[in-house]
């Protein structure tokens, strides 16, 4: 959008550029001559500030777009960023208390060792040792 009102305001300023530099009425364009009469003339002022509008609020419109766009961009990022750290913090939090419970459990199980048992020769395969090659 913003590259169609540059394209439309360039045209327009060619207009307004090749009838500022003309001494006369007569305007030459690729080749053929034109010689516009005064309401032929105000029609096509009218028309190239027509297109010269145009183009400046496509332009404008197309970077209020814009910037909305790149605004809903970093409003999602932060909010993405601020789920990821309260998901961290979580995590921590979690493993803090896993770690608090490990020591809890290694205390209360040292005084009580479970004594090991002899191997049965009905064993089998577990995870690819006999339970004797421990």
């Amino acid at each position: 959008m913003i590259v169609l009102g540059l394209i439309l305001v360039l045209i327009a300023a060619a207009a307004i550029y090749l009838v500022a530099m003309e001494p006369d009425s007569t305007y030459t364009l690729f080749g053929y001559t034109f010689e516009p009469s005064h309401l032929e003339m105000f029609l096509v002022g009218a028309a190239t500030a027509g297109v010269l509008l145009l183009g400046l609020s496509m332009i404008g419109s197309g970077s209020r777009r814009s910037v909305l766009h790149r605004r809903k961009l970093r409003e999602a990022r932060v909010h993405a960023n601020d789920r990821v750290a309260r998901l961290e913090d979580e995590k921590r939090a979690l493993e803090r208390k896993l770690h608090d419970t490990d020591k809890s459990t290694d205390a209360a199980t040292e005084p009580h060792a479970v004594p090991r048992q002899a191997p049965h020769p009905d064993d089998h395969l577990v995870a690819g040792r006999r339970s004797d090659e421990r």
